[in-house]
């Protein structure tokens, strides 16, 4: 039977799905907004819609009815991890392709959540509901501080605060419960102890009610804002002890809730005791899943879809294999030292390519990267044979990625590439808290040669060539995102590299030569 399959999705996780979709031999149907009438992601699709927006349930539902749809896939953000949603595809007599809507209300729910991961066995730390600052200082004061505050109803960074001290639980208390409301229209808290230094692990999980595997797990510590950036699998600091327990851990916690399709389980790690705890699951397909795809050759979205039309998952934990190491980066319009969106249409767009290089895209030259949308416009994803390998080759696809027209994070993620600590695999949720003055001054300084090289070339052309070099290059990006840089400076720092590239002053002294 050939299915019809909505994807309620955008960007690189419409085209990414679809691609399973066709592979499948299914068709892969789509939705679209006004803003994303010329969106790569529509190329992909048989037939699609135009929606008033990726959030409306009524609209996304009558667009599955008009195409004719036998399911829905949801991807990931938007209505993915929605019970209200898969709820009403599932009236209206569609498959929805993700778990069933009392697995998404239980991990949406961070307490239920930690509760029922108590219940099964898994670690998890001491914690408890607090309905006024008063309870965060008792809880403080049995457990020391620092204490981290978290919303019950939700993730994504919205409703954390950090609490250092007692002076400052009142204040801290309020933003936190004011943020949670706001975001998941609920505004409970929980308050647990704060790891200072911790890794973020998560372990992939498939199941179908009965059957239960883990595709082993990912380190997702390279974080700011509480947003990742950059994720491998597998972690580069676990043996194989340790990733049995976490990894068994996942399972264990997904067969006690009977858990359906695929799912993550985070978890804290201790780099002091060396001990994990569990912090929530995500009941959905996550941002990061292709490098869990690359070292065991599983497609993870073809699994969710057999799982959701056949009720069945076929893999055996005895055959799932890891292999190699694998590395992901996500490649975001923004300037990269502020982390601020940069919206506009995106000129030139080469992507890298070559062994073990993959790119999950939305974009291509000419599309227009909007404000109202995650500034995520691409993943790019590589393998080694071992981490090593997956580094060196991350570098080497980094340095051939050409995006001009907009600001992209490109420039911070090479310096977190190239950073000693990062490389020692040794970096933790706090690493760019760490060191992120030495990364923006590196940044600053190779972004510094690059346009003062630039400037230097572009002196030597007619008036209109310097124009399109500067405009269309990183110049615009590296002004806006660096403090107080005179132009006169960088003029100078042209004139020297232009010189240098001539042979008329000495490398090292930044001297004219004598004649």
């Amino acid at each position: 039977m050939t299915l019809r399959i909505l994807i309620a999705n955008r960007g690189e996780i419409a085209v990414r799905i679809a691609r399973s979709v066709k592979e499948l031999g299914f068709i892969p149907l789509g939705i679209y907004t006004a803003e994303d009438k010329n969106s790569l992601h529509r190329k992909y699709m048989a037939e699609d819609i135009e929606v008033p927006s990726y959030l409306d349930i009524d609209e996304i539902v009558d667009a599955a009815i008009e195409l004719g749809s036998d399911a829905v896939h949801p991807g990931y953000g938007f209505l993915s991890e929605n019970p209200l949603f898969s709820k009403r595809i599932i009236e209206k007599g569609f498959i929805f392709i993700g778990p069933p809507p009392e697995i998404m209300e239980l991990a949406g729910d961070k307490v239920r959540a930690k509760e029922m991961a108590a219940k099964a066995g898994v670690p998890t730390l001491p914690w408890m509901v607090v309905d006024d600052p008063k309870e965060v200082l008792e809880f403080g004061k049995e457990h020391g501080f620092p204490v981290i505050l978290k919303a019950a109803g939700g993730g994504g960074g919205m409703g954390i605060r950090i609490v250092k001290r007692k002076e400052d639980v009142e204040r801290l208390f309020e933003q936190a419960r004011k943020e949670a409301e706001n975001a998941f229209k609920d505004q409970r808290l929980y308050v647990e102890p704060y790891i200072e230094n911790p890794k973020h692990i998560e372990v992939q999980i498939l199941g179908d009610g009965d059957n239960y595997v883990h595709l082993y797990e990912r380190d997702c510590s390279l974080q700011r804002r509480h947003q990742k950036i950059v994720e491998e699998a597998p972690s580069p600091i676990l043996n194989n002890s340790l990733r049995k327990t976490i990894t068994g851990d996942a399972v264990k916690l997904a067969s006690f809730i009977k858990y359906v399709n695929a799912g993550t389980v985070e978890m804290l790690f201790d780099m002091k005791t060396k001990k994990h705890y569990f912090m929530e699951i995500n009941a959905r397909l996550q941002v990061e899943h292709p490098v869990t795809e690359m070292i065991t050759g599983i497609d993870i979205v073809k699994q969710q879809i057999i799982i959701a039309t056949e009720g069945a998952l076929s893999l055996k934990q005895r055959r799932i294999r890891m292999h190699g190491h694998s590395i992901e980066a996500r490649i975001n319009a923004e300037n990269p030292i502020t982390l601020m969106p940069s919206p506009g249409t995106i000129r030139t767009y080469n992507e890298p390519s070559g062994p073990g290089v993959r790119v999950d895209s939305g974009v291509t030259s000419g599309s227009y990267v909007s404000t109202e949308y995650n500034p995520l416009i691409s993943k790019l994803i590589v393998w080694g044979t071992n981490r090593i390998e997956a580094i060196r080759r991350m570098k080497r696809a980094l340095n051939e990625y050409i995006i001009t027209g907009i600001q992209t994070n490109i420039p911070l993620l090479k310096a977190i590439i190239n950073h000693p600590v990062f490389i020692s695999g040794t970096h933790t949720t706090k690493f760019l808290e760490k060191h992120w003055k030495d990364i923006k001054e590196n940044i600053k300084e190779k972004e510094l040669l690059h346009i003062a090289i630039l400037l230097a070339l572009a002196a030597k052309g007619d008036s209109r060539i310097r124009s399109q070099l500067v405009s269309g290059s990183r110049f615009a990006a590296y002004m806006n995102g660096v403090e107080h840089t005179r132009v006169e400076s960088i003029k100078r720092r042209a004139w020297l590299y232009w010189a240098m590239l001539k042979g008329r002053v000495s490398r090292k002294r930044g001297r004219r030569k004598k004649k």
